[in-house]
């Protein structure tokens, strides 16, 4: 069967929906569109048996849908409506939501029901809800839909005969009047609803320090205290701010641009504020964070007997030179431990997606913060490889991207969750690539099926990659259950009896790489190549760069270079 996927942009689940689809063997093409016209187009190029739209900004044309089959992935549950579901769950406070593929007709969200899927919404942000408990109810109705569809047996329910689930109703876009926090009358709980419900898209607008901002993420703080809308301190980036009866911290800002100016980068809150900010106490967390600590941190620690849980969390995945050089300092720290097993990640959402290409397009100079960037990235990746007198496992709770895969690599195993994806490239920003991923990659998979990854660009599921030879171990859990599931795997790999030859073995392995294929020698060759792009103004990864973290539209000579959604098909 031939399926067409249309979405407005290849997001995280456009891409899992793409990848588990190939997985079952269908015929699966993907394009990205903006207008009903394009839909109209890609619908009569590939001329397929069914169309999905995972993520749809645009109105579907009714000639498509009356010609063919054509299903909706709404965010919300049978009897709500509008384009900003998730954002009115979580800022109302929802317990449970849910998912509903719906048949496309004239009114939005109003179409029969192919299947429908429920979850329980965690207390966090929108994009993490989106990418994990949102995302495995979705591909859970997606498949159904699909063998519905496939079995040729199947009529969809009319929606008016379906019960609508609580709070379901049909609602208007959420405006900024709507996300504005009162920082004079809102308590942390209504602020944390308003800021999780606007991450990472659109941000809540608000003024701060004489200029307006869009706030994203947002943690509570549970000791300091100020005056309702006052700075109060700063760590790793964020920034506390006062509400009426505790504190927030906020990772990350925008600044608000005028009409025709470039969109600002979204950025860690003291680098945005860079020149503002008044003098603050720095919140400083010590090398190694508590996981039993409640005070905020983007790096946590924990011990189970023989095992230690190096946790990390960076908003979008995204880890600068800072982030880098403080999970190396914590890296270095946990290894000074007396554990067995060290495990690198564990928690829900992103793993890593590589350098942070915001802050390093807001830099004077981008090519020097490149550089900066991925020598602080190859630190910590080189780190990882070299550990050799303690078995380490990367746990990949969520999606991983670029070097993010290859900082994965660097460990003895990779154990993803399920609902994991996997993009082991670094085309589409028109890099070559460093994080020693030319030993590791080929290590693991093979020469052949490595150059295939990196040419092809394709997104990879969580049971793929255990095929593939990129993961180890698949765990089956919700994202909320990933950290204990994945400690308690540890438990077992540091008690099983092949651990200490398992040991002896890295050991001998660290030996013969230093005597045949030394790190250093790898990551020179990977580095000069890197060099090359990132100090050739002309190289398209500059205006690739500025595409992605500016929201642009990437130029059509730097397009060229780039493995666009559109050109993804599967025969």
């Amino acid at each position: 069967m031939r399926i067409l996927l249309i979405a407005s942009a290849y997001n995280s689940l456009t891409q899992r929906v793409h990848a588990e689809l190939r997985d079952r063997a269908y015929g699966v093409a993907v394009e990205v569109t903006a207008t009903g016209d394009a839909v109209r187009a890609a619908a009569d190029r590939h001329r397929p048996d069914l169309i999905v739209a995972p993520m749809l900004k645009t109105v579907v044309p009714r000639d498509v849908w009356a010609s063919r089959p054509c299903l909706i992935v709404h965010p919300g549950p049978v009897g709500d409506r509008g384009p900003s579901s998730l954002d009115w769950a979580i800022q109302e406070g929802a317990e449970r939501w849910g998912v509903t593929v719906l048949q496309a007709e004239e009114e939005m969200d109003a179409g029969p029901v192919w299947a429908t899927a429920d979850f329980a919404v965690p207390p966090v942000g929108k994009s993490d809800l989106y990418r994990n408990e949102l995302a495995d109810a979705a591909l859970d109705a997606v498949h159904t839909a699909v063998e519905r569809f496939a079995s040729g047996a199947f009529s969809p329910t009319d929606q008016r005969a379906l019960p609508s689930a609580p709070g379901a109703r049909v609602r208007p876009a959420m405006r900024q009047a709507a996300r504005r926090i009162a920082w004079d009358a809102d308590t942390t709980e209504t602020v944390l609803r308003k800021l999780r419900a606007a991450d990472s898209q659109p941000g809540v607008l608000d003024e701060l320090l004489g200029a307006e901002w869009f706030l994203h993420g947002g943690r509570p703080e549970h000791r300091l205290r100020g005056r309702p809308g006052e700075l109060l301190a700063t760590r790793a980036g964020a920034v506390c701010r006062a509400t009426v009866d505790g504190a927030v911290w906020i990772p990350e800002l925008r600044a608000r641009t005028r009409p025709g100016e470039a969109r600002a980068c979204k950025l860690p809150a003291t680098l945005a504020l860079a020149g503002r900010l008044p003098r603050l106490p720095e919140a400083g967390a010590p090398a190694l964070p508590s996981a039993d600590d409640p005070a905020w941190s983007d790096i946590r620690y924990h011990e189970a007997g023989p095992v230690g849980v190096l946790s990390f969390s960076f908003p979008g995945g995204a880890m600068s030179t800072d982030h880098c050089r403080r999970l190396l300092r914590a890296w270095r720290a946990a290894c000074e431990r007396p554990t067995e097993v060290l495990v690198l990640g564990g928690a829900r959402d992103f793993f890593s997606n590589g350098i942070h290409l915001g802050v390093i397009e807001a830099a004077a100079d981008p090519a020097a913060e490149s550089w900066a960037n991925i020598n602080a990235m190859d630190d910590l990746v080189e780190a990882v490889l070299t550990t050799d007198d303690r078995l380490v496992a990367a746990a990949v709770g969520g999606n991983a991207a670029a070097g993010g895969v290859m900082l994965a690599l660097a460990a003895d195993e990779v154990w993803c969750r399920s609902g994991s994806v996997l993009n082991p490239h670094y085309r589409r920003m028109g890099l070559y690539g460093s994080e020693f991923w030319t030993y590791t990659l080929p290590r693991r998979v093979g020469p052949a099926a490595a150059e295939r990854l990196t040419r092809d660009a394709l997104p990879v599921s969580a049971s793929r990659a255990l095929d593939l030879g990129l993961a180890d171990r698949v765990v089956e859990c919700a994202p909320a259950g990933f950290t204990a599931e994945v400690t308690r795997l540890a438990e077992r790999w540091a008690a099983s009896p092949g651990a200490r030859a398992r040991l002896a073995a890295k050991k001998a392995e660290s030996e013969r790489r230093e005597a045949v294929t030394p790190p250093a020698a790898v990551r020179a060759r990977e580095l000069e190549r890197m060099r090359s792009i990132f100090f050739d103004p002309e190289a398209p990864y500059h205006a690739l760069r500025r595409a992605f973290a500016r929201k642009e539209t990437a130029p059509d000579g730097a397009a060229a270079t780039h493995a666009r959604a559109a050109e993804v098909t599967d025969a």
